[in-house]
């Protein structure tokens, strides 16, 4: 593989472009390219500018309107649900993150669902909104159906992200950013692109079968719920993305297991829609509800340094706290910038020629 390092104002402002070339108002191009950039930014590279060209033939195809009316179509003191106009996820997930929050300034809590939307980046972007003040945040967002439940051979839901994230005191905050499948598709689309076989318990093809082949999911294959099988917990993974579904859409009036339209545009929605759109769901809690905010940091503080500190099987490795591979990507990359496969960089710069805006060099 061949690796071309970006500045992130660069790739910034050549994603803002593209959003732009999309239709989308200038605030909202700039909010959805913040929220690919945090993701490169923060290693999950599968989230980030490698998306583009997905969005832009959603666009194309007409399902993502670039300028929604985004509103509350549902509420109460706590609690309610956002219509997102088929707009972008990137978009709308941080305007029902913010009513969360709002929410929870007010009465010490706010929860949010969400339908009518689509892809929304990264579930620790929004869920990170809520942790600017002092706050812990919760997100999560279903998905296009590409995971068996536990012993099925069809595809009923999504990879089901889902992340909670909790603020420190002198250390980064505590993201929990996680699929309910045993990998994101996303890890396929890079071991595509790398032409590299995936590891064991990622997938089973047609006939419900483990596979190596990071192409099965277009031969009639499944991604495997966290656990992979059985005997290794994938009833608890199957249960995880149940309930990120459940959340998501069912309570919102999303689409909701093998109905959920696809992300990929060469895809038609299901005829039968149960629901409109893909859903999300938000939740932000003050700390300072439950014991005073630094005292919570404090003792966050002390929690990381003491697991840190374990005792580990192999004395050059650490226990890793979640969140903290991620931050220091984040740190590293605004330093000397973001790589991208050459497969991408080509990709992107095919995209720029057909939009007729600048390329990345």
């Amino acid at each position: 593989m061949i690796f071309l390092t970006f500045s992130e104002n660069s790739l910034r402002h050549f994603t803002e472009s593209v959003f732009s070339k999309m239709g989308c108002p200038e605030t909202d191009a700039k909010l959805a390219a913040d929220v690919l950039l945090r993701s490169d930014l923060r290693g999950i590279d599968s989230h980030g500018v490698a998306r583009l060209s997905g969005y832009v033939r959603l666009w194309e195809k007409e399902r993502i309107n670039a300028a929604p009316f985004v509103r509350v179509v549902h509420e109460t003191a706590t609690t309610a649900t956002v219509d997102g106009d088929g707009g972008l996820g990137l978009v709308v997930a941080p305007f029902a993150m913010k009513i969360a929050i709002e929410k929870a300034q007010i009465y010490g809590s706010g929860w949010v669902s969400v339908k009518n939307s689509n892809h929304f980046g990264i579930a620790g972007y929004h869920a990170l909104m809520a942790v600017d003040q002092d706050m812990i945040g919760i997100s999560m967002t279903n998905a296009s159906p590409l995971v068996a439940p536990t012993y099925a051979s069809e595809r009923l839901l999504g990879t089901n992200p889902m992340c909670y994230a909790f603020p420190a005191g002198k250390y980064p905050p505590v993201v929990v950013d996680m699929a309910t499948a045993a990998a994101a598709n996303g890890k396929l689309e890079i071991a595509q692109r790398a032409n590299q076989p995936i590891p064991d318990g990622w997938v089973q093809d047609k006939s419900g079968q483990v596979s190596l082949n990071p192409h099965e999911l277009k031969d009639g294959g499944a991604l495997l719920p966290l656990g992979s099988d059985k005997d290794h917990g994938s009833h608890k993974g199957y249960g995880l993305g149940a309930t990120v579904d459940i959340l998501s859409a069912v309570l919102s009036g999303a689409n909701y297991g093998p109905w959920v339209p696809p992300f990929v545009s060469f895809l038609e929605p299901p005829t039968d829609p149960v629901g409109a759109g893909i859903g999300h769901f938000f939740g932000a809690m003050r700390v300072d509800g439950f014991r005073p905010a630094q005292e919570f940091k404090d003792h966050l503080d002390n929690w990381i340094e003491r697991f840190k500190g374990a005792r580990t099987v192999d004395p050059e490795k650490q226990v890793i706290i979640p969140g903290e591979p991620e931050f220091a990507f984040e740190i590293e990359r605004k330093k000397n910038g973001i790589p991208l496969i050459d497969a991408v960089v080509n990709d992107l710069n095919e995209l720029a020629l057909k939009l007729g805006i600048a390329g990345l060099s």
